[in-house]
């Protein structure tokens, strides 16, 4: 059996997208002008690798089912996040609230600070279901570690450049991109499913 190579880009390239305008980018630049960014990195890619696993354990349940009823969930919720991404706010709101408070130093408070921040917050995310999603139909290895490398490019993107983002490409611009390409992808699961 060989490694599924198109598996992995397909959900680096659908978590990034997904991501890029996501609240925890925003948490993740906050936090890199309070801590060292270094450590909140560390600690934002522990708690998405977690939240992978979780969701890849997730999708194999799914993949149980039979293969109609998974196509038809998938394309569902591929649907669904299209929808979100579509119709979404741009998600500027949460730099600001994220920025406040004192600075925290060391290793340790700052990487149980950024691991608890993206912990709690990616719950049911979008990332969190398209990656079960992307489970349910591919092959687990691919796909956790092309939605853990996504997930955290992005944290690391919003640390180093993520001021150059926010001031010179609208994150409505690349929310749109995302959404169409999950819209895509809603419509060849269904093809998929009845063809």
């Amino acid at each position: 059996m060989s490694f599924d190579f198109l598996a992995m880009f397909t959900a680096f390239g659908l978590i990034f997208l997904a991501e890029l305008p996501d609240k925890t980018m925003f948490a993740s630049l906050a936090m890199g002008t309070r801590m060292k960014p270094l450590y909140v990195w560390f600690g934002t890619s522990t708690a998405f690798i977690v939240h992978v696993a979780i969701a890849i354990g997730a999708g194999s349940l799914l993949g149980l089912l039979p293969e109609l009823l998974v196509k038809l969930v998938s394309a569902a919720l591929f649907g669904f996040g299209a929808f979100l991404l579509l119709r979404g706010d741009g998600g500027g709101d949460e730099a600001d609230e994220a920025g406040g408070g004192k600075i925290v130093t060391g290793f340790w408070p700052v990487y149980t600070t950024a691991f608890m921040a993206v912990f709690i917050s990616e719950w049911g995310d979008l990332t969190q279901i398209t990656t079960a999603n992307l489970a349910a139909t591919n092959p687990a290895l691919p796909t956790a570690i092309g939605a853990a490398a996504a997930l955290m490019t992005v944290s690391a993107l919003a640390l180093l450049v993520g001021r150059f983002i926010a001031k010179r490409v609208p994150l409505k611009v690349v929310q749109r991109i995302g959404g169409v390409c999950m819209l895509g992808l809603c419509v060849w699961t269904l093809i998929e499913a009845f063809v």
